[in-house]
This record gives C-alpha cells, sequence and structure tokens, in this order.
C-alpha cells in the first residue's frame, strides 16, 4: 500500500469529477432514444472511434497481463497476442466497409439481415444473452479482478470494497451519457492512461536498484527475457508462442475486441461511424495503436519487476495482506508502481483507474445494447417506446457491472480469464470470416460452432481445476482439439442442413456489396492486409531494437515500416 499525497488524491478526483461531467453533459441527447445511446447518431469521426477501441482494449488487467507473459516466457510470450494483429487487419481491409454499409444497429441484428426465419430470430436472441450476458460478464470480471488486485496494493483495498466504489461510480456514467458518454471519456483515459504508462516506464527504469536501461537489460535475470521471437530450438515454446497463435489461433478463434471479420464493441464503435470511411480509419488506427504503439512500456516495466521482484514468493513477502486467490505474476505490475513518488503515483492511478473504466464503461454500454435491440425489443416487447429501450439499458447496465464483480471473486489471474475466453472461442473464427462470402452458411452452423466450442471449453475448464483430473493435455493441444472438433462440426452442419433462401442472401448482397462483385479487388485488399500486418510488425519491433540500443535494426525497420505505408497509401482507393 501507498500513503497517497494530497496532490494524488486531487488528481484522481479531478479525474473522477471530469467523467461525472461529460456523463451528465451528454446524457439528455443521449436519452433521446436508442440509436442515440448506443450508436451516437452513426455521426462520430474515425479519430474519436479509433482512439476509444484502443482505450477499451487497455483494460486494468491488460499490463497485468503483459507483465505475466513477460515473467513467465519472456518478450515472446506476446505472441499469443500479438498474432491477433492477422484478425484486426483481415477486419480492416475486408469487413470495417461492410459493417458500416449493413447500417444495422448491433452486429446482432446480422443474424437476420443475412439469415432468414425462426432460426435466424432464435440465433439472434440466443446470441443476445450468450455474448452480451454470459461472455460479456467473464470478460468484466477478469477486469474487476486485476482492478481488485491493483486497488489492493497501491491502496490497501479489499476485492469487496474496490468492486463497490469503482462499479458505483462506472455505472453512473455509463448508464448516463451512453456511447457519446463512453468516447468523449475514453478520449481523455487514453491521453492519461498512455501518460501515466510512459512516464512511470522512464522512472522505474532509472531506480536505484535498476539503475537505467543498459543495467536493466544485462542484468541475469532479464538477460535471457529479451528475445522478441521465440526460442526456435525449443519445440514447445515454439508451438506454443508462435506456430499455434499464426498456424490456428489468428483465423479460427473468437476473442472479444479481435473478433475475425469484426464483432462486439469493435463493429459497434464501426456501426457508429459517418460512413464507410471513418469505420475503415478508425479500425486502422486501432490495430497500428495497438499492437505498435503501446506495448513497450508494459513490457519493460515487466523485465523491470524481474530484477525488483525475481520470484512469485518475493512478491508475496513485500504483500503479505494479499489475498491467496489474487497472487500471481500479473501483480508484478501494480507492485512496481508502490516505487513511484507524489505525483506521479496520482496520475498512474488515475490512468490505471481510467483503463478500468473504459473498459467496463465499454463493455456495459455494448452488453446492454444486445440486451435491449436484440433481446427485449426483439422478443419481449416489439412496441417498446424508445425511452422505454433506454431505460432497459439503463437497467441492464446495473445488473450486468453486479454480476461480472460477483464472478470475478471465482478467477485467479488475466491469464486464466485470456486462455479461457480463447477455448471458448476455439473453432468458431473461421465461420465468421466466411458467412459473407460463403452463401451456404446458414443459422444451424452458427448454433452448432457455439454449442460445440462452448461444452469443449467446459470440459477443459472444469478439468483443469480438478485436484485430480479426468486427463492430462497442455494447452495448445486442448485449443487445437477444441479448433478441430468444432470446425469439423459446424461444417458437417452446414452442408447437411438447407442454405439461407435466395431472396434473402439477394437482398444482403445488395445491400452490403451493392451492384458490385462481393470479390472486387481481393488481390488488392490481400495487399493491403499484407502491408498492414508487416507495417505494423515493423514499427513494433523497431521500437524494440531502439530500446534494446540496436540502433541499424530499429532503422532498418522504421524503413520498412514507412515503405508499407507509402504503398498502402499509394494504392488506398483500391485496396479498399
Amino acid at each position: 500500500m501507498v500513503n497517497l499525497s494530497g496532490l494524488d488524491i486531487g488528481i484522481v478526483i479531478a479525474f473522477f469529477l471530469v467523467t461525472l461531467c461529460i456523463g451528465i453533459w451528454v446524457s439528455k441527447q443521449a436519452g433521446k432514444n436508442s440509436a442515440e445511446f448506443f450508436l451516437s447518431g452513426r455521426n462520430m469521426p474515425w479519430w474519436l472511434l479509433g482512439v476509444s477501441m484502443v482505450a477499451t482494449t487497455f483494460a486494468a488487467d491488460t499490463p497485468g497481463l503483459v507483465t505475466e507473459l513477460v515473467r513467465k516466457d519472456g518478450v515472446s510470450g506476446n505472441w499469443v497476442w500479438w498474432a491477433f494483429l492477422l484478425t484486426g487487419m483481415l477486419t480492416v481491409f475486408f469487413y470495417a466497409k461492410l459493417w458500416r454499409k449493413s447500417g444495422i444497429s448491433t452486429d446482432l441484428e446480422f443474424y437476420e439481415l443475412r439469415y432468414s426465419g425462426k432460426p435466424a430470430s432464435f440465433l439472434r436472441g440466443f446470441r443476445a444473452i450468450y455474448l452480451g450476458v454470459v461472455f460479456n460478464i467473464i470478460t468484466m470480471a477478469g477486469v474487476c479482478l486485476a482492478g481488485a488486485k491493483i486497488a489492493n496494493i497501491l491502496l490497501g483495498l479489499s476485492q469487496s470494497d474496490a468492486l463497490l466504489y469503482s462499479s458505483i461510480i462506472v455505472v453512473i456514467y455509463s448508464s448516463l451519457g451512453g456511447l457519446k458518454g463512453v468516447l468523449i471519456t475514453d478520449f481523455i483515459q487514453f491521453i492519461i492512461a498512455m501518460v501515466g504508462s510512459i512516464w512511470a516506464t522512464i522512472y522505474i527504469v532509472n531506480l536505484p536498484e535498476i539503475g537505467g536501461m543498459q543495467n536493466l537489460l544485462a542484468h541475469e535475470n532479464v538477460v535471457n527475457k529479451l528475445d522478441i521471437l521465440p526460442d526456435f530450438s525449443n519445440s514447445d515454446v515454439m508451438i506454443t508462442l508462435f506456430i499455434i497463435p499464426f498456424a490456428v489461433q489468428w483465423w479460427s478463434t473468437w476473442y472479444p475486441g479481435a473478433e475475425p471479420g469484426g464483432g462486439g464493441y469493435i463493429a459497434q464503435r464501426m456501426l457508429a461511424a459517418k460512413d464507410e470511411k471513418h469505420a475503415t480509419w478508425a479500425t486502422l488506427f486501432f490495430n497500428f495503436a495497438h499492437y505498435a504503439l503501446r506495448p513497450w512500456p508494459w513490457i519493460v516495466v515487466g523485465l523491470a519487476s524481474l530484477v525488483v521482484f525475481p520470484s512469485l514468493e518475493s512478491i508475496n513477502a513485500t504483500f503479505p495482506n494479499l489475498n491467496a486467490d489474487m497472487q500471481g505474476h500479473d501483480v508484478a505490475y501494480a507492485a512496481m508502481m508502490t516505487y513511484l513518488p507524489a505525483g506521479l503515483i496520482g496520475i498512474v492511478l488515475t490512468s490505471l483507474i481510467a483503463a478500468f473504466m473504459s473498459t467496463i464503461s465499454t463493455q456495459l454500454n455494448w452488453g446492454s445494447s444486445y440486451v435491449v435491440n436484440d433481446f427485449y425489443a426483439r422478443f419481449v416487447n416489439k412496441e417498446a417506446s424508445e425511452k422505454q429501450k433506454v431505460l432497459i439499458g439503463r437497467i441492464s447496465t446495473v445488473v450486468l457491472m453486479v454480476c461480472a464483480a460477483l464472478f470475478s471473486f471465482y478467477i485467479k489471474s488475466a491469464k486464466d480469464v485470456f486462455d479461457l475466453l480463447l477455448q471458448i472461442g476455439a473453432g468458431t473464427g473461421l465461420l465468421f470470416i466466411m458467412r459473407w462470402f460463403w452463401n451456404r452458411i446458414n443459422p444451424y452452423s452458427e448454433i452448432a460452432a457455439m454449442v460445440i466450442s462452448f461444452i469443449i471449453a467446459v470440459v477443459f475448464f472444469i478439468n483443469g481445476k480438478l485436484d485430480t483430473p479426468w486427463f492430462e493435455m497442455k494447452g495448445y493441444w486442448q485449443l487445437i482439439l477444441g479448433v478441430l472438433i468444432t470446425t469439423i462440426g459446424w461444417v458437417i452442419v452446414t452442408l447437411l442442413t438447407t442454405k439461407t433462401d435466395a431472396e434473402t442472401i439477394h437482398k444482403f448482397e445488395d445491400l452490403v456489396f451493392g451492384q458490385e462483385d462481393k470479390f472486387k479487388n481481393f488481390k488488392f485488399k490481400i495487399l493491403g492486409f499484407l502491408l498492414g500486418i508487416i507495417g505494423t510488425y515493423s514499427f513494433l519491433f523497431a521500437t524494440g531494437y531502439f530500446i534494446y540500443g540496436d540502433i541499424n535494426r530499429g532503422i532498418a525497420l522504421s524503413a520498412t515500416s514507412i515503405t508499407c505505408v507509402s504503398i498502402l497509401v499509394r494504392n488506398w482507393k483500391k485496396i479498399v
């Protein structure tokens, strides 16, 4: 626990007041109708939407997750999520434009646009509860747990107290301001979060215990953790950190913020854009900032934590009041923040609170949009007025928050949540990619994919929690098996069931593709996809090598990134 100065407390209070004022300021407009509450009137610019996407994925658990990966597997451990860049770029160049042209209010309306009949209606309603409630609560629970761990270490608050106070604050401004309130506060929160994380990293690296960047990189606990690429001679590491993410994970799994073909709160922001161009630019900026701009401050702090807290036991000894269920490598990030001075700790604490609030507020608004538009207004009360929809949205916001806070007591770390969500979505990704272009896919395909992947994930999750497991299986084999069984399952169901009627498919394709061939300019889209990937990874690696002091590699990779951008700009009209 740190002793906060008057300046630190003032910074935190000022942030809360600004956030609350924004919620009150936009509440009147947000309360007009459900389109304003959930989509901000479909008139948002790309830069605000892009920053909001980045801010949302900067959750309270993200620094902890990155720190845990670095401490266990080194810098290369981040490939388990870096590989999702491929998923993101696929959305940018193939799907962002299509989502905006669809004109729907939530991505679940897609089902009754692309499919027809009672199966399509059932699928929409089921997914509203499955994603908007169950999946959403699991995601938010991970963020709540991370926030509680940070509050315990920095403020000495119990998990119950931390979640009680934070939930009240988030629910108030989320329910008042709708998506527009979330977008504006996301912009402020992102700036605070980036300033806080970078400034804190610089200060920590120069602590006497570490002695600067050169000493950090040469330290015996760190030197073997610096490789950006996995050790190709170690088959287990190679399979887990590189082959599985690139050969299987990115296209086959559904994960919040990295949905194949777009979806969730990313789709919500694309649907809120002014037009297709703004939707595409917003998603491109998000992927570049998420993967290339933001990770290194967290990585460096993760490396520094290996010097100050070389083992899990050393963290537990320093923080003896930390509940046993909350102990883990992911708390090392918060532990390092206790070394910050007055003023800076206030900014960093505010940035972590901002990260928590940004993610939770987005998840609440997105989840309640499903409950309102795709369940309540579609199946419960089709004659619901706009005021009623907004009211139900606000009530569901409160209920979702309470459920997420309670479920956070049943999980242990950010990595646990990451693995669980990955396994639940295993095998469904290819379906989401192909359903826009393969007309044979129908509602039964999606139902089969959901049910099979969920059952497999639950079996693996329960097995992993048993004192005497039913079977022993490495994590990557669980993922591969889940992908294989689920994919085979939904493909068989697709081939054995009747495809959607021709009239529905024709209307759908007219809406999203227009009179153009849906495969038009595919070679240029593939070019954009590859350039986006190479350019972003080059920038990410260049930053790392500059930090390591390897100037030549840094310059070469920077030049590669600039070249990709120039080719992309030159061919932009053909690509998108």
